[in-house]
């Protein structure tokens, strides 16, 4: 590993590039792990969200100093003749089924989250809250991790040639979403609509990994503009919200 010229614009320029694309791409591992975490006391939550996040950059280092690797996992395995892309029929590799597991794993741990934030504890010994094991928290992040990582780092590949360059956006990149982390997560799991739109969007990202698993290509741009939208749809509502709540009178009249 060759350690470039920093004096040369154009080095700098691609490492601000890869670590803005990494920042954006880190964002659905935020959302989960924000979530997630919110499964645990309170008192762990920040060392959950932090460990999740060191575990992400220790991965996608690891994965940079294995390109070689990595490559080779993209070679075929198996040919399907019935799903075609660009017709010709789909080839399986490795790096398909890592990102059909993972995409299947955040549609079905999305959902289960949904359906038990919908649920209603129906006696007063259910309403006590139950804390997941710190543990269990812990390797869910894992797999999550290893499957975004996977991802961002086959995009940095594809963007900038220095491993050196991949690997500072990388530390970059983690350290800015390490620090807002912690606000992003309290903001999301203080307000139950935005953790229902989070949940729906990570369920969005698992069906686009599985089809990207099966070369269906889908844009993230459009994923990405979907959820900007819905938003900014809510936060609006959420405005609203406040107002209505602020003019509203002791007896509960309104103005």
């Amino acid at each position: 590993m060759n350690i470039p010229d920093f004096s040369d614009p154009a080095i700098w320029l691609s490492l601000l590039t890869l670590t803005f694309l990494e920042i954006v791409l880190g964002v659905d591992n935020i959302i989960f792990i924000s979530i997630i975490s919110d499964r645990l006391d309170p008192s762990q939550q920040k060392k959950a969200r932090n460990i999740g996040l060191l575990l992400a950059m220790v991965m996608r280092i690891i994965l940079l100093l294995t390109i070689t690797w990595i490559l080779r996992l993209q070679t075929p395995l198996f040919t399907l003749p019935y799903i075609t892309a660009e017709g010709q029929p789909v080839s399986i590799s490795w790096k398909d089924l890592i990102m059909m597991a993972g995409g299947l794993f955040l549609v079905v741990k999305s959902t289960l989250e949904i359906h038990h934030k919908l649920e209603k504890p129906s006696t007063e010994t259910e309403k006590k809250t139950v804390y997941t094991a710190f543990s269990s928290v812990v390797l869910q992040i894992v797999m999550v991790d290893a499957v975004f990582s996977f991802d961002s780092i086959l995009t940095a590949i594809g963007m900038v040639d220095e491993v050196f360059v991949m690997i500072v956006a990388v530390i970059i990149s983690i350290a800015i979403m390490m620090l807002f982390a912690g606000p992003i997560s309290r903001f999301i799991n203080k307000n139950p609509t935005l953790q229902m739109l989070a949940l729906s969007f990570l369920i969005a990202i698992g069906i686009m990994l599985v089809a990207e698993g099966f070369h269906q290509k889908i844009s993230k741009s459009y994923i990405y503009t979907m959820i900007a939208f819905s938003l900014l749809v809510e936060l609006l509502n959420m405005r609203l919200r406040k107002r209505n709540e602020s003019i509203e009178l002791p007896k509960g009249k309104k103005v």
